[in-house]
């Protein structure tokens, strides 16, 4: 599934996002940025050490990420040149600023492609693993955080990209893209 906004694709695709080609992957890391499980632990894995030296590097100058900020490093032996590397909140029952917090990671993730100057990028679901996000109000906040940045902002991408997993993520993100989409 496809739309377009301001002459930027939005695509929704189920897949493995350490094997997309697309300038930037999205990490939905934690704020130590040395690794972990699910998508981060792939990602890490997939890229090799390059990735977690400049993660170190990164941590040494600023220590943790806080959630809904992000940075970049290299893509190390991904596909990917870069990885954006953002922290998504732990899901409190909705009541600790979590849709604003994730909403910042895409837009936060987003501005530094811009700045980056880069054509492409590929999102995961960020926190709805082990952060517990309710998966439904997680594809919603992702997709309106998105379709605002690229209706409000002047920017280099050509494709957004949400490569979801497994088929329960895809539906989830697909229909709120359906229900978006002109």
């Amino acid at each position: 599934m496809e739309i377009v906004i301001n002459q930027t694709k939005l695509t929704v695709v189920q897949g493995d996002i350490t094997k997309q080609d697309t300038d930037a992957i999205v990490n939905a890391a934690n704020s130590s940025l040395m690794g972990g499980g699910g998508v981060d632990g792939a990602i890490h894995r997939g890229g090799g050490p390059t990735i977690l030296e400049e993660c170190k590097e990164i941590v040494a100058k600023q220590r943790r990420l806080p959630a809904g900020k992000a940075v970049i490093t290299s893509g190390g032996n991904l596909p990917a040149k870069y990885v954006i590397h953002t922290v998504g909140p732990y899901w409190q029952g909705g009541k600790s600023n979590e849709a604003i917090v994730l909403a910042n990671c895409y837009k936060e993730s987003l501005k530094i492609a811009g700045a980056k100057k880069l054509s492409s990028i590929s999102f995961p679901a960020i926190s709805t693993g082990a952060y517990r996000y309710p998966m439904d109000l997680a594809a919603k906040i992702a997709t309106d955080a998105v379709k605002s940045f690229l209706k409000e902002e002047a920017t280099s991408l050509k494709e957004v990209r949400f490569v979801l997993f497994d088929a329960w993520t895809y539906d989830a993100f697909h229909n709120v893209l359906e229900m978006i989409s002109p």
